[in-house]
């Protein structure tokens, strides 16, 4: 295969210099802060591990290496953190269920609850009542739309294709990479579908077509191109949105104030909404959670003043609009007024704004949380507001334009215009929000560039906050304020971006049906014919409105997506030659256990993106270091397409090369929600246990193998000396008592060989650690074609420059790191 071609082509530049290096010659060693430092890329691993095969005793390893838990050892974070996925792991109660929902309102359906402000103004601004065939018609599809999408699909269809409690397009994309091999990033390990959380049951009645499908999307470079720009397309229109939801809330709720307050122009107006708009977003670095707490009790009181003046006028004014519910007046309502009625689906479409907050913003909930809130609080009120609104235009016709505030009972107009202000600027905390989960997730799985991200909750880590990301959604709606200054054209664009991402996700949960659920034909096809034929006829009708500011989130869109989808691109270019640059274990057997230069005590951690092999970067340090450590690790990590990786699964270790040469190799796996705040001294601690344990576990596994030769192939040796395999599970491997076996356990104690290893261990750790990390510039080749250059000198380079290094995340001293230099030719 080329992969394989790819996998086993060596660096022979540096051999070469090597060489030369073994006999002689100056070098030099660079310290620098660790500001540029590039550890922390996303690793892409080309291998499929078949050593076992190769050295002809895999029917044997294979039924000595037991899978068993392995004892974490690097995760500090997750240990300094116990319980931080309890949500999902661990039983929770109805009562935090509840609490949960409570929350929702103020984060999940604040966008979708404010849309009683304007859906019937801008739907019958298109069309003009003239009889009540068209208040009927304009409910109903109101009705049915908010019925059809956010209740039947999201609540009760697309929130089951979670992945783990983790909701978005991201989510849906990674629980397909586990089924096909379609990731273009090419990380995958055979080790990986070890973990709990990677394994799902698959059902049979299904299985031969949900085969054809993932052969097709394996084997067609096409079809994984293809999905991972609907992807990437889908996560842009969030973001946009994400821009654009609050520009629009804020400025709809000030707003309110022209005519009631003398002199309050358009001026005032901007400046006013610029202020809330900083406040509001200076406000998230507190936390999903108490932002939530904080807003939901004002969204529970705008709700119940929706139900309650929807049912006040539904009983005062005509109650016969109940009728609504009957389908047949969307066939009046199109039959009467045919192009005007498609060209009013774009105000229809605003009553479900937000509606993609309720899968995407999951991850900061739960499913049933989502489900209670919206079935028994928000769906109820949002039908008594539309019903109520409708009777009150089916005695007062002329009140279009002001609907919401002319059908408000006496008395009650200012404490309502206060709470739908206040909820107004509360319902772009949903997008916002969702906003920061989709870059979470995007940038695990390789494809956004690397940024401070800030858990504001100990018990839910779904609850973060991106400072960066922040600021920037911040000065965009700013400038939009500042540039329409109006409604208006914000107005036009609103809902161009939901409903390309809801048909994103419709797309998505119809392949996750046939390939996982893999359910009944006939019903996988029914869900993109029913929602997605709504969902076109919107989308029909929002684009219609392009030239009137609907450019503005395509706009949006496609900036995000040119950012994701380069660094997507360099990236796996980078690792693709990284990977060619590999040095082969011949040049390293060359070299002897002295590496060609003198080996001093100490423990050299040296981070690259390889899964298994020895990067170039290691050459290029015995070049420009006069000495290296005599311990090395190979530290590489690796973000896998499940939500969480459990501790007692999260990594891989290797022995690289024979006993004497003291250098090991480490995968740890984490989960695009798990959480990375190492402590350099714990985590160097526990890195000295873990090798300790590897050790020990070595020995055990090769005492028992050996005792299995003995006995069955007596003409078969195994040296210990040169072995290699990866102990992909178990660290520390234990009988059914808890013990390894008392024959092992006096064979190992005795062995003088480990006890050689662990003191050289031991005195390694004494003399310190040094973190081993290699700056890479990425170049295109001279023969590249223009384009290709353009994208990677300068666009991937200045993403890369301005990344977040992966030595601000791992918090080691400044005077620990070793930094080398390092161009990939791509």
């Amino acid at each position: 295969m080329e992969e394989d071609g790819i996998e086993e082509a060596s660096n022979s530049s540096s051999a070469r210099l090597l060489r030369k290096r073994s006999g002689g010659g100056d070098s030099s060693s660079r310290w620098v802060d660790g500001s540029e430092v590039d550890s922390e890329s996303p690793p892409w691993s080309l291998l499929n591990d078949d050593e076992n095969a190769s050295t002809g005793h895999g029917p044997v390893r294979r039924r000595l290496v037991r899978k068993l838990k392995s004892v974490d050892s690097f995760d500090v974070e997750a240990m300094a953190i116990s319980g931080s996925h309890s949500h999902h792991n661990k039983e929770v109660t109805i009562w935090q269920t509840l609490g949960l929902a409570f929350q929702t309102l103020g984060v999940v359906y604040g966008d979708m609850g404010t849309s009683p402000l304007y859906v019937f103004s801008d739907v019958f601004s298109k069309v003009h009542i003239q009889s009540d065939i068209d208040v009927l018609g304009a409910l109903s599809l109101v009705i049915y739309t908010i019925a059809l999408v956010p209740l039947a699909k999201y609540c009760f269809i697309v929130l089951k294709a979670n992945d783990n409690g983790e909701g978005g397009t991201f989510a849906l994309y990674s629980l397909i990479c586990r089924y096909a091999k379609i990731n273009l990033l090419p990380n995958h390990q055979q080790a990986d579908e070890r973990i709990s959380s990677f394994r799902l049951k698959l059902p049979t009645p299904e299985l031969e077509r949900a085969l054809k499908i993932k052969e097709k999307l394996e084997h067609n470079s096409f079809y994984k191109t293809l999905l991972l720009l609907l992807v990437l397309t889908g996560t842009s229109m969030i973001i946009g949105d994400g821009i654009l939801t609050p520009a629009m809330s804020v400025m709809s709720a000030v707003s309110g104030l022209e005519g009631k307050i003398p002199g309050f122009n358009t001026g005032a107006l901007v400046s006013v909404s610029v202020v809330i708009l900083v406040g509001l977003f200076g406000i998230q670095r507190f936390g999903t959670s108490k932002v939530g707490l904080t807003f939901a009790p004002c969204l529970a009181l705008w709700f119940f003043s929706l139900g309650s003046i929807g049912l006040y006028n539904l009983i005062k004014y005509d109650i016969s609009v109940v009728k609504a519910i009957n389908p047949a007046y969307i066939y009046f309502f199109f039959k009467k007024n045919s192009v005007k009625a498609w060209s009013a689906l774009g105000g229809c479409v605003l009553c479900i704004t937000g509606a993609e907050a309720m899968f995407a913003d999951l991850g900061h909930f739960s499913v049933p949380s989502i489900q209670i809130a919206f079935s028994f609080v928000v769906f109820p009120c949002l039908l008594l507001a539309y019903l109520g609104q409708a009777a009150y235009l089916m005695k007062h016709p002329d009140s279009t334009s002001r609907i919401f505030y002319d059908s408000i009972p006496d008395g009650l107009f200012w404490p309502v215009f206060v709470i739908a202000t206040a909820a107004a600027v509360i319902a772009s905390q949903a997008m916002i929000s969702a906003s920061f989960s989709c870059i979470k997730q995007s940038m695990a799985l390789g494809c956004f560039p690397r940024l401070k991200i800030i858990h504001t909750s100990r018990r839910f880590m779904g609850q973060i906050y991106i400072p960066v990301i922040n600021w920037f959604l911040m000065i965009m709606c700013v400038a939009v304020v500042a540039t329409f200054r109006s409604t208006t054209d914000i107005a036009n664009a609103y809902g161009i971006a939901e409903v390309g991402v809801m048909i994103v996700s419709t797309t998505l949960v119809t392949i996750v049906m046939l390939l996982i659920w893999q359910t009944n034909i006939f019903l996988a096809l029914c869900f993109p014919v029913v929602f997605g034929s709504i969902e076109l006829l919107y989308l029909s009708a929002v684009l219609s409105k392009i030239t009137e500011g609907g450019w503005l989130p395509l706009a949006f869109a496609s900036f995000f997506l040119c950012v994701m989808y380069i660094w997507n691109f360099g990236s796996v270019l980078k690792y693709q030659s990284e990977v060619r640059g590999k040095i082969s274990m011949d040049f390293m057997n060359e070299l002897g256990s002295s590496l060609g230069t003198v080996r001093v005590p100490g423990i050299g951690l040296l981070y690259n993106e390889l899964v298994h092999g020895i990067p170039s970067v290691l050459g290029q340090f015995l070049l420009d270091l006069p000495a290296i450590h005599s311990t090395l690790v190979f530290v590489c990590i690796k973000y896998v397409p499940v939500p969480v990786v459990s501790q007692d699964e999260r990594f891989l270790f290797r022995r690289i090369c024979p006993k004497d040469y003291h250098m090991f190799q480490c995968v740890a796996r984490y989960g695009y929600k798990d959480v990375r705040k190492e402590d350099h001294r714990a985590f160097e601690q526990l890195l000295v246990e873990s090798l300790e344990k590897f050790m020990r576990k070595e020995a055990s596994e090769l005492e028992l193998e050996s005792d299995v030769i003995d006995a069955d192939f007596d003409r078969i040796s195994v040296s210990p000396r040169s072995y290699s395999g990866e102990l992909s599970v178990p660290l520390l491997q234990q009988g059914e008592g808890g013990e390894l076996p008392p024959s092992v356990m006096g064979g190992i104690d005795e062995d003088p060989s480990l006890e050689y290893e662990l003191s050289a261990l031991r005195e390694a750790k004494e003399c310190g650690f040094t973190y081993l990390l290699g700056h890479g510039d990425v170049r295109a080749k001279k023969e590249s074609f223009f384009l290709k250059k353009l994208v990677i000198n300068y666009f991937y380079t200045f993403l890369r420059k301005n990344c977040r290094g992966g030595a601000a995340t791992m918090r080691v001293p400044h005077m620990n790191i070793i930094q080398v230099g390092m161009t990939y030719m791509v």
